[in-house]
C-alpha cells in the first residue's frame, strides 16, 4: 500500500508514493562470510502513469548506493528509472539542532520556587551547537544552559530522515499496478560456521554439530526471508574512502537434526539454501543447525614441532630448551564418517564427558573451507603431563658448506597409560639422517618425522644426527 501526494518541483506538478515494509510481499538475501549480503525486495505497489517519483523505505542502512537496481516484474519495458538517489541523512538530536543554529525555538526551562518545580516555557535562539551549545535567551548569551528540561520544535526539517531510503523517479507506461523488485548489496550482514565436537572417552569417536551463526547490522529487519549463504573467497574492490562503517554446551551426545541446509556447487564457491523461510530482526545474532553426524573415528597426535634455528649455529646455552607437546585431533570430512559436506570456514570447540558425565571445554581451532574427503586437523593446546626437552649434542663442520649436527630430544610421560609422540623437525639445505634412535621419515624436503613411544610414567630419548650440505 502506498500513499501519493502532489509536490511540486521546479514548477512543475509530481506525483510521490512512498511505499515500507508494510507492502513487502517477499524478501531474499544471499549472505556471504565476508560482511556482504545481497538483498532481493520484492513489493506491490501502484503507480501512476507518466512519470513520478516513489520513496522506497525500509531498507538497510549501510547499503552500497551503486549497486541499487529496480525493475518491474509483472512490465518490465513499462516501467523505467528516470533518476536515482540514496537519502541517508538520519533524524537524531544533534543533526537537528544544528539545522536550528540561527533559528529561533521554545526552551522549557526548570525553576525551584519553594521547594515545588515550575516549568516555563521560554523563547530563544540557538546561536551554536559545536562543541556544546550557546543560546539567546532574552538579552543575555547563555553557555551550556543546565536547567532545560525540554527543547521543543516546530517542524521538522525537510532534508532529515527517520528511516534511510531509496528515491527513484520513474517513467510508467503501463498499468498503475506493478511487482517490482529492488536488490542491492549492503555491508553488516555476515555469517560463520561454528562447530560442536564431543569426543569419547577413549578419543577415538567423536559426534558434530555444525551450526550456521548469522549476524545483523544492517539498519533493517528482514521478515520471512528467503535465505542462501555463499562460503567461498569472493574477490571484492576496496572502496578507496571505505563504505559506511556459545551456545548452550552440549550435555549429552549430539542427536542427529534434520538437514536445514540444502548444499550445492555454484561457480568456484558453495551456496547452501535454507529449506524454510526465516526472520532476520536488526541487531540480532542467531543460529541455525547446518549439518550434523555421529560416532564417526578420529585421531588424536601429541606433537612436537621443531624451528629451523635449532640449525642455524651451535652456540645453544647449556641448558635444555623446553619444548611444547602439542594436542592435535584429526578426521576426514568423508562420507564414510557420515560426513562428506563442504565445511564452511569457521571455529571448532571439542568437549569431551568428565568422570561425572558432565561435557567439559578442551579447545578449539579454527578451520579453512574444507571441501569432501579432505582432512580436518585441530590444534586443542598443549598436553599437561607430557614434556619434552631437547639439547644440541654435537657440532662438527665436516668440509666446506657441509656440517654435521646431533640433537637429543627426551619426552617423558607423567599419565596412567603409554603415549606415542611424533616429532616433526625442520631441517634446510642438502640433508640426510646419519643415525638416529627410532626410524625417521622424509615428509618433505625440508623436514623429517619421528614417531617416539613413550611408557606410562616413562622415558623415550630421541637421539639422531644428521649432516647438511648448504
Amino acid at each position: 500500500m502506498t500513499e501519493t501526494d502532489t509536490t511540486t518541483q521546479s514548477g512543475q506538478t509530481t506525483q510521490t508514493g512512498t511505499s515500507t515494509i508494510e507492502d513487502q510481499k517477499n524478501v531474499a538475501i544471499t549472505v556471504y562470510n565476508s560482511n556482504l549480503g545481497l538483498v532481493k525486495d520484492t513489493r506491490t505497489l501502484k503507480l501512476p502513469r507518466g512519470t513520478s517519483q516513489l520513496r522506497f523505505m525500509d531498507v538497510a542502512q549501510l547499503i552500497n548506493a551503486a549497486t541499487v537496481h529496480i525493475k518491474s516484474v509483472t512490465s518490465p519495458d513499462a516501467l523505467n528509472v528516470v533518476e536515482q538517489s540514496y537519502e541517508y541523512d538520519l533524524l537524531n538530536p544533534q543533526k537537528l539542532l544544528d539545522k536550528y543554529v540561527g533559528q529561533e525555538l521554545t526552551l522549557v526551562l526548570r525553576t525551584v520556587e519553594n521547594n515545588s518545580e515550575k516549568l516555563t516555557p521560554t523563547r530563544a535562539t540557538l546561536l551554536s551547537n559545536n562543541s556544546g551549545q550557546v543560546w539567546q535567551i532574552g538579552g543575555q548569551i547563555v553557555i551550556n544552559p543546565t536547567n532545560i528540561a525540554e527543547i521543543r520544535f516546530e517542524r521538522l526539517p525537510q532534508d532529515l530522515i527517520a528511516k534511510p531510503t531509496l528515491v527513484w523517479t520513474l517513467s510508467n507506461t503501463g498499468a498503475d499496478t506493478h511487482t517490482i523488485e529492488a536488490s542491492y548489496l549492503t555491508q553488516g550482514l555476515n555469517w560463520r560456521s561454528d562447530y560442536v565436537v564431543v569426543v569419547n572417552q577413549n578419543d577415538t569417536k567423536a559426534d558434530l554439530n555444525g551450526w550456521v551463526t548469522l549476524t545483523n547490522s544492517s539498519g533493517t529487519a528482514y521478515r520471512n526471508a528467503e535465505l542462501k549463504l555463499v562460503a567461498g573467497d569472493v574477490n571484492r574492490v576496496r572502496d578507496e574512502v571505505g563504505m559506511a562503517k556459545t551456545m548452550r554446551v552440549m550435555e549429552a551426545a549430539a542427536a542427529v537434526t534434520p538437514q536445514q541446509f540444502q548444499e550445492q556447487a555454484f561457480f568456484e564457491y558453495h551456496l547452501y539454501t535454507l529449506q524454510r523461510k526465516t526472520t532476520i530482526k536488526n541487531n540480532e545474532t542467531k543460529q541455525i543447525s547446518l549439518l550434523s553426524a555421529t560416532d564417526f573415528g578420529i585421531k588424536k597426535e601429541l606433537v612436537v614441532n621443531g624451528q629451523p634455528y635449532y640449525f642455524q649455529g651451535y652456540n645453544n646455552p647449556g641448558e635444555p630448551i623446553k619444548e611444547k607437546v602439542g594436542v592435535y585431533v584429526s578426521f576426514k570430512n568423508g562420507k564414510e564418517n557420515g560426513l562428506g559436506q563442504p565445511l564452511p570456514a569457521g571455529v571448532v570447540r571439542v568437549y569431551k564427558a568428565d568422570s561425572t558425565s558432565a561435557q567439559q571445554f578442551v579447545g578449539e581451532d579454527r578451520i579453512d573451507h574444507t571441501p569432501k574427503d579432505e582432512a580436518v586437523k585441530i590444534k586443542l593446546g598443549d598436553a599437561f603431563d607430557v614434556v619434552a626437552e631437547r639439547k644440541q649434542t654435537d657440532y662438527k663442520n665436516i668440509a666446506r658448506r657441509v656440517f654435521e649436527y646431533a640433537y637429543e630430544i627426551r619426552i617423558r610421560n607423567h599419565k596412567e597409560e603409554a603415549v606415542t609422540v611424533v616429532v616433526n623437525e625442520p631441517i634446510g639445505g642438502d640433508w640426510e639422517i646419519i643415525s638416529s634412535s627410532f626410524p625417521a621419515e622424509k615428509t618433505a624436503a625440508f623436514a623429517a618425522r619421528f614417531n617416539v613411544p613413550v611408557v606410562k610414567d616413562g622415558e623415550a630419548v630421541l637421539s639422531y644426527r644428521v649432516r647438511v650440505r648448504y
